[in-house]
């Protein structure tokens, strides 16, 4: 591993052995270090795309200490971040319903605590998705080079207005921008002792909160299989939405059609800001996520 990197781990933990790299990918890199006690715990040097997180994962451990896994150290300069070991992943048992039940109103009440710290978080650097900016995202995705057929790229074409629209008026309902994870599946949240915590904060945009249970939803979907009109739906959708309060399943639907969408936003930003070399693999996945961009267009 790189000497800095080393020197660094070794000013903050004693490791026990051989630090491992668990993976090198286009957004971060990741060592497991084994220490005493706790067994391990986890360097990530995080890449430009993804540079905010760990200033803002300390942010939120500073504040949420009950629900983020434990940051040992941070350097906000040269990106790099040192945590705990979070426990297991809930998708070990799993990605039980039951889990995500019990999981979510933290979620919801860390993004309602977050609302008095949005500006701190955009002038760290965390992207901006809020509803007001999504139409110009959307005008910005219509101008690559997407990975669809041509008329697909016409549905999107023709639904720009229509997606204006939809966010105006998800905008007028109040529910205000927030921390948005936008990864929050199975291997985002973990389980240790009777705690639930989430990790892994370097998708995050300030956006509208409700769009966090787009991903939380898709995997459900394709790890569990479970249908359209589960009961489970409702159940972590309510779970979700009682920190916010009541009235709300109008504006949580709109929510997700239009979060379906601006999740693509985030994985353009992502593909642009990685070397080339990476979009064969990247580009497995990412057809599939504009495809489910494209299924919202329907009227």
């Amino acid at each position: 591993m790189d000497v800095h990197h080393e020197e660094w781990i070794r000013a903050h933990v004693e490791p026990t052995g051989e630090i491992e790299l668990v993976h090198d990918r286009a957004w971060a890199t990741v060592y497991r270090v084994p220490v005493a006690g706790d067994g391990a715990v986890w360097f990530k040097a995080c890449k430009p795309a993804q540079a905010f997180e760990p200033r803002l994962t300390a942010e939120l451990y500073s504040r949420w200490p009950d629900r983020i896994v434990e940051v040992l150290a941070h350097d906000v300069e040269r990106a790099w971040l040192l945590l705990a070991d979070g426990g297991t992943p809930i998708g070990a048992f799993g990605n039980s319903p039951e889990a995500w039940q019990a999981a979510l109103p933290l979620y919801a009440e860390l993004q309602r605590g977050e609302i008095a710290h949005v500006e701190a978080h955009l002038e760290g650097a965390v992207p901006d998705r809020r509803v007001a900016r999504l139409p110009a995202l959307y005008a910005d995705m219509l101008a690559h080079d997407l990975p669809l057929e041509p008329e697909e790229v016409d549905r999107l074409r023709r639904f720009e207005g229509r997606f204006a629209a939809l966010c105006e008026e998800l905008d007028a309902r109040g529910i205000p921008d927030t921390v948005q994870h936008d990864d929050l599946h199975l291997e985002n949240v973990y389980a240790k002792g009777d705690r639930m915590l989430l990790l892994d904060w370097g998708d995050t945009s300030i956006a509208h909160p409700f769009s966090s249970l787009v991903v939380t939803f898709h995997f459900l979907d394709v790890v569990n299989h479970l249908p359209p009109g589960d009961p489970w739906y409702a159940r972590l959708r309510n779970a979700y939405l009682e920190p916010w309060g009541d009235d709300l399943l109008d504006t949580f639907e709109l929510a997700q059609r239009v979060g379906t969408i601006a999740y693509a936003f985030g994985e353009i930003r992502h593909r642009d800001a990685m070397p080339e070399e990476h979009h064969a693999e990247f580009d497995q996945w990412f057809p599939a996520t504009m495809r489910r961009a494209v299924g919202q267009t329907d009227e």
